[in-house]
């Protein structure tokens, strides 16, 4: 879903015209990183999808230009470049601000905790914060604020991810539950063909199954011991104001209904009877906290916060449903 994104403001058709840069102008990595932030912010991007900043930004796509990993910038950023790879990298840099497109769908990737994995305009440009949160809480010595919420990862036999988009987090989710059989749900026929490509790139056609329908309606009475989501819940007035970078996006990925918690509503209310006695459902609603514990005042919700976000995730029980 959408992260902190400014509104994107009006240019001038002025702001618009890309310069002309001479070969041999720009040398260096760092060269092209600077020219790109300068045109970015020229241009008043919005950065939503992976990057937070127009430097970021400009380093993941000139790292992209040259099949570099983002990790690997530091190690080349007074590389020079050569005349073919900075024609390539401008003209990513001129797609990025004539377009406003997701820099992700120009490269048709994203990098979530670290792996690669493919993205184009069939699904939203996932950026969830729950793919930290199966490392800090799902394992380890508990010593994350909430504990560790399922001690032991390689106990998890179970795990159900709804609105999977791309399958990014049930990608994630086999990786850190080695043991668990995955099943991934979305309601668009786009975005599962997206995530079967993910799925196949990662070798997990074995134990990772997707499905087509209706948050549960596809799975019967199955019952697991994870359940994750990062469903729509963009409300009525965060819609009307989605930056223009967003509106590139499947609509159907953001419109969480009029106070954003339509589909919440429906995930929190089945949870329970797909669940076992000791599972939990970990969901993200973004800025949605005050609305949720308006509509649902009795439920002991758990409030996680990560490297970039504050209670926009939360944990409950079976137990507490």
């Amino acid at each position: 879903m959408a992260k902190r994104a400014k509104p994107a403001a009006r240019r001038s058709p002025a702001a618009a015209k890309f310069p002309k840069v001479g070969p041999g102008e720009l040398l260096t990595l760092l060269d092209f990183v600077r020219f790109a932030v300068s045109r970015f912010i020229e241009a008043r991007l919005v950065f939503a999808h992976g990057t937070t900043d127009p430097t970021a930004e400009a380093a993941f796509l000139i790292c992209e230009a040259l099949h570099l990993h983002p990790d690997q910038f530091e190690t080349f950023a007074t590389a020079r470049v050569t005349v073919a790879e900075g024609k390539k990298i401008l003209g990513l840099i001129e797609r990025r601000v004539s377009t406003r497109k997701p820099a992700a769908y120009l490269v048709n990737k994203i990098y979530m905790r670290g792996l690669p994995f493919y993205v184009d305009e069939r699904t939203i440009v996932p950026r969830s914060f729950i793919g930290e949160l199966l490392e800090s809480h799902f394992g380890g010595d508990g010593n994350e604020e909430g504990g560790s919420l399922i001690p032991d990862p390689a106990a998890v036999e179970s795990v159900l991810d709804l609105c999977t988009g791309s399958g990014c987090l049930a990608v994630l989710a086999a990786h850190h539950f080695p043991n668990a059989e995955i099943d991934a749900v979305d309601i668009s026929k786009d975005a599962l063909g997206v995530a079967a490509r993910n799925v196949g790139d990662y070798g997990l056609a074995d134990r990772l199954t997707l499905h087509r329908g209706d948050l549960f309606g596809p799975l019967g009475g199955k019952r697991y011991n994870l359940i994750i989501s990062n469903p729509p819940y963009v409300d009525a007035d965060g819609m009307a104001d989605l930056p223009r970078e967003c509106r590139a996006e499947p609509k159907l990925a953001f419109d969480g209904g009029a106070d954003g918690l339509d589909i919440v509503r429906r995930i929190l209310d089945q949870a329970r009877a797909h669940l076992t006695p000791q599972g939990g459902l970990l969901c993200e609603i973004g800025r949605c906290r005050p609305q949720l514990e308006d509509a649902y005042p009795e439920l002991p919700l758990l409030w996680l916060d990560t490297e970039d976000s504050e209670a926009e995730v939360f944990w409950i029980a079976a137990a507490d449903l």
